[in-house]
């Protein structure tokens, strides 16, 4: 074999090497997993088949899962966080808001009323990351994947009747809402309503019996809750976007190669990506199928949608910053609510003090 030749193979092993998959250096692993509701579209579109799919098709085969969601585990959102502190599970996908107990500043991405737009809450949201990460690791021991949020946060009504077309948010006081979280609850008691919480599979007959007379939830997930069932009412004003995290735990994180670990922060934020693109237009659709359509998921709920008059807006407005913002940065102290403000407040033009 002539020198050029044995120089052209060289180069073209070299160049196969360069761009040989990065599977063939990945470790073999299987993680259990948790992940979100089993009925809702995060789960069903995106969490289970990262796991079940795109990461063992990006691994060769070398990683997989035994991924379950919390309905099919028995689980509710604020167990799992300390599940994965303890190693009783490799990865979760959970909310900020029900990891907040052991760190205020988690609740910092989905303060109530601060955000009204899926654009801005996603710049909040890089903006904010690495306090999250830094959150997640330090309280929980685990290791930030990916961010991306559920459908936005609205209220939900039962007036009695649907021959009211128009609700101000000031005839939602003295109402009982449904919240679950604590600055959902301060958001509530700045309407003059009060905040009850309630584990969301069991809001459908609290509202039939008037336990609670509204309830909290994303715009796609009343609707596949069947909260049209029960409510007659869709006030618009955006609560918050549900943030949520996919983390593993640290431990595990650090027995990986670092090629494993590229792997799946690469795919993972490629799930990202997916996610915030997809939420925005299911927002939408799920308003919509709550309403009077279309809807291609089943037949419209005929719920009244209500839009937020100007006079609504300021008064959304009025309460983020007087008790919401000046709540949280008392739970939270000076130094949080100061990282706040170089973060996620220089986005929305609001300061928590």
């Amino acid at each position: 074999m002539s020198r050029k030749t044995l120089l052209a193979a060289a180069v073209m092993a070299g160049a196969m090497a360069a761009n040989a998959p990065t599977a063939l250096a990945v470790d073999s692993a299987k993680f259990e997993v948790v992940g979100t509701w089993g009925f809702l579209e995060n789960w069903k579109q995106f969490e289970k088949k990262f796991w079940t799919e795109d990461l063992p098709k990006a691994s060769g085969g070398k990683l997989t899962a035994n991924a379950k969601p919390y309905t099919e585990l028995g689980l509710k959102g604020y167990e799992v966080m300390q599940g994965l502190k303890k190693g009783a599970y490799d990865v979760v996908h959970a909310l900020t808001s029900y990891s907040a107990q052991a760190s205020p500043a988690l609740e910092g991405i989905d303060l109530a009323g601060v955000v009204q737009d899926f654009g801005t809450y996603r710049k909040a949201m890089n903006a904010y990351r690495s306090v999250i990460e830094r959150e997640v690791r330090e309280k929980y021991n685990g290791h930030i994947i990916n961010l991306y949020p559920f459908p936005s946060q609205q209220m939900w009504c039962n007036f009695g009747t649907k021959d009211k077309k128009h609700v101000a948010l000031s005839e939602l006081a003295g109402k009982k809402i449904r919240t679950y979280s604590r600055t959902l609850g301060d958001f509530i008691e700045g309407l003059g309503a009060s905040a009850v919480t309630i584990a969301f599979a069991e809001v459908v007959p609290a509202l039939q019996k008037g336990v609670a007379d509204c309830g909290i939830t994303g715009t796609m997930p009343a609707y596949n809750a069947k909260w049209w069932q029960v409510v007659t009412h869709n006030i618009r004003i955006r609560l918050g976007y549900a943030a949520t995290f996919t983390a593993m735990n640290l431990d595990t994180w650090n027995g990986l190669s670092k090629e494993t670990q590229d792997l799946i922060m690469a795919e993972g934020r490629k799930m990202e990506d997916a996610i915030w693109a997809f939420e925005e237009s299911l927002d939408q659709e799920g308003m919509d199928c709550n309403a009077q359509g279309p809807c291609d998921k089943g037949e419209p709920g005929g719920m009244v949608g209500v839009e937020p008059s100007e006079a609504d807006k300021k008064k959304v407005n009025e309460i983020a910053e007087t008790f919401v913002l000046k709540r949280w940065a008392e739970r939270c102290g000076p130094e949080c609510a100061e990282e706040w403000n170089q973060t996620v407040g220089k986005v929305v033009g609001l300061t928590a003090k």
